[in-house]
């Protein structure tokens, strides 16, 4: 395949092309050549006045299969991650049955080869994602297995991670953990707060989050490896991030875009698709993330995709699955939210930290090498249509978003949005 970038604005603090504009032609997978070109042919497809940065790279993302295809199919979800301007993917081990052995892993590496994202399984801590027993482990890495986490199941003993992190030093994996103690109110639907009262909801207190991001700090700084808190939603934990960074603690974090942008005063309506974990806290939390995005002490954005069915949706409150859909809408939403971000943030938030946090193949945008590319324009504005995922369980359909993914170049596939 022959692909033309017309006057591309490059976004790629490591290429010497950095905020250059410029002609990129693009030949069988590979970067030919950067300048002004007069290229033509039949064959050639021209892309006119993107903005073009390494592929984006989300970490911790719910696709359905095996098991819940009917939620998300690898196809679907590399759909809508390919939308959403996303070129690699790090997908959950919570499908039935979990991702918990090399046999597991090498079923997503396999059906995942033809699809236009780079879809990276990461592999349970534990057998069945259960916290019981620790999992196959090395197997799995020999395998393909990019981390190691037991996903939407925070790990709950101390003894375990800890046995999980000196395990994984070894071969210099990172520990993915969504930090939230279940046995500080595990009946908890919404953050706890004077909003959470008013509403009758019971509370989800900020210390079920920070006490275990305490324990996990003191297990890293004991061991001596890698782990990464994702999903943080507190002031707390910005703060103890920041100092266990500030002492050479091998910690790295990320955020979820609807962190950014909602705090629990929208949930008056009762909207399910704010039912989350963790939720959404108060405007002093969400303005504490927004400030440790711009300062550096959060590493990436996560979407923490997790797309389901209706049956698990459009019910009581109370009954409703936590997650929403999240994969398409992400740089939008964080363009729109924080519009002081420059665009050399943005593109180390969405691509270059996730990649040297979990030791994916780095791309930079100079000739010869290839092609694993985000498009996007940063000044569009665009109204959230109903997508691409499988599922439609979010909040932002029908809003407006300034910033747009155009579509994305990798695997020697090219996949556009319209336009």
């Amino acid at each position: 395949m022959e692909i033309l970038l017309r006057q591309a604005r490059i976004i790629d603090p490591s290429s010497s092309f950095h905020q250059q504009q410029a002609d990129i032609f693009i030949q069988d997978g590979i970067i030919k050549k950067i300048g002004t070109l007069s290229k033509s042919g039949a064959d050639l497809k021209e892309i006119h006045g993107v903005h073009v940065s390494p592929g984006w790279v989300d970490l911790f993302a719910q696709f359905g299969d095996p098991g819940y295809e009917y939620r998300e199919t690898l196809a679907t979800g590399s759909e809508a991650a390919a939308s959403g301007g996303y070129t690699d993917v790090l997908i959950l081990p919570n499908t039935a049955p979990v991702l918990h052995n090399k046999s597991g892993i090498e079923y997503i590496v396999q059906r995942s080869r033809g699809l236009p994202v780079s879809i990276h399984p990461i592999g349970a801590i534990t057998k069945n994602a259960e916290g019981k027993e620790l999992a196959e482990m090395y197997d799995m890495h020999q395998s393909g297995a990019a981390a190691f986490s037991d996903g939407i199941q925070t790990i709950q003993s101390a003894g375990l991670l800890l046995k999980a992190l000196q395990y994984l030093k070894a071969i210099a994996k990172t520990v993915i953990q969504l930090p939230n103690d279940r046995s500080v109110n595990p009946s908890g639907l919404m953050h706890e707060g004077v909003v959470s009262t008013r509403l009758g909801l019971p509370g989800m207190p900020a210390i079920a989050e920070d006490l275990m991001i305490v324990r996990d700090l003191e297990l890293v700084k004991y061991t001596g490896s890698k782990l990464h808190l994702t999903g943080i939603s507190t002031a707390g934990a910005v703060a103890l991030i920041r100092l266990a960074k500030a002492e050479g603690v091998a910690v790295s974090c990320s955020v979820t875009p609807y962190h950014l942008w909602f705090t629990d005063e929208d949930l008056k309506a009762y909207d399910t698709n704010l039912k989350l974990t963790p939720p959404v806290r108060t405007e002093k939390d969400r303005a504490a993330l927004r400030a440790a995005v711009l300062d550096g002490t959060i590493d990436c954005i996560a979407t923490h995709h997790m797309p389901l069915d209706t049956d698990h949706k459009v019910v009581e409150f109370e009954y409703a699955l936590p997650g929403m859909t999240g994969l398409e809408t992400s740089y939008g939403i964080v363009r729109t939210c924080m519009p002081e971000l420059s665009e050399e943030r943005l593109a180390a938030l969405f691509s270059t930290a996730a990649r040297n946090l979990f030791d994916l193949q780095a791309v930079t945008i100079q000739e010869g090498q290839p092609a694993s590319l985000t498009l996007f324009d940063p000044q569009a504005t665009w109204k959230v249509p109903a997508g691409r995922s499988r599922s439609r369980n979010t909040p932002f359909t029908g809003i407006e978003l300034k910033g747009k993914p155009i579509g994305i170049i990798n695997k020697d596939k090219l996949f556009l949005n319209e336009l």
